[in-house]
């Protein structure tokens, strides 16, 4: 009667794998139909404009495109992106893992409340964000007469376009953190603190191993951000050339002056830079999911 029962049990189980399996399998049509949609939608709205991009770049040759990309105002653009992105990634890095790490680990009155801040750049618009630093710290602004009695300027200048750049970036790195640090909990950290750990040695042998490629995700796509960034940048920079165009700013000017190769070589900078963060962030993904592979094998 054993031997029967594990018969009829096995055959139960297996026919309900069957139905559950048979459940979730779609007909032939449906997915072709969905692969269709996701293919022509590829196709038209990501490859095919950037195809558009690099052939309307090298329309006038080879020696046009690196024309225009030595040119003075477009060195000058390349530079200050490099720069906005140089200093506001960095501090984006440890103000998201001190944020990630606060919340995270730690209970505090106003927790809620700095997630709310967190989260303030995805909900705001970045115009209104440059207005926003328009209205403190212009010739107008509340600070605008101590900034102009002692000679500092920061709308208009370099100091906006970071400020700006800052603002529209610092969620990217904590949002990548704090999911990861409130599943992995306080254990780890709390272990190595009762076997005599300090703060520091805590953080760079336990926390930073376990977040690393999070950490390096966020870090990738803040960059990618800041270097793209046009909206609250526009508000900002004045839109001197030489001076305050980032490359974003330098492809619209050249656009609205019909020198279209040099708009599109410029911006071909841009899709390449894009380009690159996507291989990256393939990349940190695959390397993300092998660690955690390896994790729960051993």
């Amino acid at each position: 009667m054993t031997g029967v029962a594990a018969t009829f049990e096995a055959r139960a189980h297996g026919a309900a794998k069957f139905e559950a399996n048979a459940a979730t399998r779609d007909a032939s049509w449906v997915r072709f139909l969905v692969l269709s949609i996701g293919l022509s939608y590829f196709l038209i709205f990501l490859l095919l404009p950037l195809i558009a991009v690099f052939a309307e770049a090298f329309r006038k040759g080879t020696e046009a495109y690196f024309a225009a990309l030595v040119e003075p105002d477009a060195l000058s653009a390349i530079r200050l992106t490099l720069l906005a992105a140089a200093i506001s990634v960095p501090l984006n890095l440890i103000f998201g893992l001190a944020a990630a790490w606060a919340i995270a680990k730690f209970e505090f009155p106003g927790k809620n409340f700095l997630i709310t801040l967190i989260d303030l750049p995805f909900s705001v618009s970045p115009v209104v964000a440059g207005l926003i630093y328009v209205l403190v710290f212009g010739r107008q602004g509340w600070l605008g007469g101590w900034l102009g009695e002692h000679d500092i300027r920061i709308i208009f200048a370099v100091p906006g376009i970071v400020l700006a750049t800052i603002f529209v970036t610092f969620p990217f790195i904590a949002r990548e953190l704090i999911p990861l640090m409130q599943a992995q909990g306080r254990e780890e950290e709390e272990a190595a603190v009762s076997l005599g750990s300090g703060g520091f040695q805590t953080f760079w042998r336990v926390t930073l191993p376990n977040i690393k490629w999070a950490l390096l995700y966020g870090v990738i796509l803040c960059n990618a951000r800041a270097m793209g960034e046009f909206g609250a940048v526009s508000v900002v920079s004045g839109h001197i050339r030489g001076e305050t165009n980032t490359m974003p700013l330098h492809v619209e000017i050249l656009y609205n002056e019909y020198q279209f190769s040099a708009a599109f070589a410029v911006a071909s900078l841009l899709a390449l830079l894009a380009l690159v963060t996507l291989v990256l962030k393939t990349y940190v993904e695959w390397r993300a999911r092998r660690s955690a592979q390896e994790g729960r094998e051993q």
